[in-house]
């Protein structure tokens, strides 16, 4: 599994917590082997996220990313809590 980052995701992500960006890479590590994990709770979006999925790094952060069929990559878009993300 190939995954990539962009640049709004990049910059999310430099903001973060120590603590939270932990919990991101352990959760990216369960992703890498099993995208649908229960733990990570992965589901579809709508609205302005149409087309786009989430999977939960605790209780309040998340993180969206696309599947993209025509070069295989997983690429993570977004990173914050809950509230920040769904305005």
């Amino acid at each position: 599994m190939k995954v990539k980052y962009q640049k709004s995701f990049l910059k999310d992500f430099k903001k973060l917590d120590e603590k939270i960006k932990k919990q991101f890479l352990k959760r990216q590590t369960i992703f890498l082997k099993n995208t649908f994990d229960p733990i990570l709770k992965n589901h579809s979006l709508k609205g302005d996220f149409k087309n786009f999925r989430s999977i939960n790094i605790n209780a309040d952060f998340r993180a969206i990313y696309f599947y993209d069929d025509s070069d295989g990559y997983y690429y993570f878009v977004r990173i914050g809590k809950h509230s920040q993300l769904y305005k």
